[in-house]
């Protein structure tokens, strides 16, 4: 992988972090679908996927943080 290319990736990360607007993301995951094959199937353990059931259930009773507060926790964090 080239360094343009990493930078590239990057940049579109950071942009995509950055939308809100659901239209748009569609489209962008459309467009990366339609080129993006994975050489592989992804196998995941019992643990795993216990894990993120566990996830998917706090998420239904509302236990998670915004991104907004993820990043306020992660700066505070960071600057200690």
């Amino acid at each position: 992988m080239s360094r343009k290319s990493d930078e590239l990736k990057n940049l579109l990360h950071e942009s995509i972090e950055n939308v809100d607007d659901v239209s748009v993301l569609r489209a962008v995951k459309e467009l990366l679908d339609r080129k993006y094959v994975p050489e592989e199937e992804i196998e995941i353990s019992y643990e795993q996927k216990k894990r993120i059931e566990e996830a998917r259930e706090s998420i239904e009773k509302g236990d998670y943080l915004s991104n907004e507060e993820a990043d306020r926790i992660v700066s505070d964090w960071l600057k200690k």
